[in-house]
């Protein structure tokens, strides 16, 4: 491999994927309940925030039958830290929590997970995930595919619309 063939994959790293449990706890095999752990994906409509590393992708992959993902951007970020985002005990962040993380606004710190640079996971008094509602007016395609088969499940090119509905 020439040092050419090296540099576009630094580049592609350098970002984060939003990604929704679809499905609920129910029928779920034992390896796909485990990895979905992993991911701090619990529960039904709970949605992270994750920087691609190596195994990122493998792990979508191997539950992409429960899942949904897509590349995140700073307002989605943004949009979700200022509604959705929670620290211990269950209670709305503030200004000051977002300060003592070492940020100086929700708009750093959404740029910042947006490129892949932190997780909420490594942000201490913040839950590593965001509760979302159902979607309001329901999903437009089947909850039992995937994208690719007219369905929200995997790679899904328009999550970004249905989070913005589930908040």
């Amino acid at each position: 491999m020439s040092e050419t063939d090296i540099q576009p994959r630094m580049i592609i790293m350098s970002k984060a994927y939003l990604v929704v449990r679809i499905s609920g706890t129910v029928d779920v095999p034992y390896w796909a309940t485990t990895t979905m752990n992993l991911l701090k994906l619990e529960k039904k409509h709970r949605a992270v925030i994750i920087p691609e590393i190596d195994n990122t992708i493998g792990m979508l992959r191997k539950v992409q039958h429960y899942v949904a993902w897509q590349e995140l951007d700073v307002e989605t970020a943004k949009e979700l830290l200022d509604k959705k985002a929670r620290k211990s005990g269950y209670k709305k962040i503030t200004s000051e929590d977002i300060t003592a993380l070492g940020y100086k606004s929700v708009d750093e710190l959404a740029s910042a997970l947006a490129d892949g640079k932190t997780s909420l996971s490594k942000l201490k008094p913040l839950k590593p995930w965001f509760a979302l509602d159902p979607p309001r007016h329901g999903f437009k395609r089947s909850c039992k595919k995937l994208y690719g088969q007219k369905g929200v499940l995997g790679y899904n090119k328009e999550l970004l619309v249905i989070v913005k509905r589930m908040m």
